[in-house]
């Protein structure tokens, strides 16, 4: 049985694997994003003030939020990408577009 690993890293902490923390194991892929995207949703749901721009809590999320990812046998790439969904989820959350930033693509509402 193939197994996923969530682990989180700690945006306020780039790179530092000693912040890093386990969320745990799932059967399946899905359930594994479904895990990462409930960390990145509950963030962003905890920093979001009424009338704040989406761009605003993305930048908050990258800076300070938690960053969950995948791993597992064989996965070499990236499974779940938890800075473009906090960006997308920003603008639903904000009810506006995010602008891209350098070298990003816009994401629609």
């Amino acid at each position: 049985m193939t197994v996923f690993t969530v682990f989180i890293d700690d945006n306020f902490h780039y790179l530092d694997k000693e912040y890093r923390t386990k969320l745990g194991d799932f059967a399946t892929l899905e359930s594994a994003i479904d895990a990462c995207k409930e960390v990145v949703d509950e963030y962003l749901a905890g920093d979001y003030v009424e009338g704040m721009l989406a761009d605003d809590l993305y930048a908050r999320y990258t800076m300070f939020g938690d960053d969950p990812f995948i791993t597992g046998p064989g996965v070499t790439g990236a499974l779940f990408s938890a800075w473009n969904y906090a960006q997308a989820r920003a603008a639903i959350l904000c009810g506006q577009a995010v602008t891209a930033g350098e070298g990003q693509a816009p994401v629609p509402c």
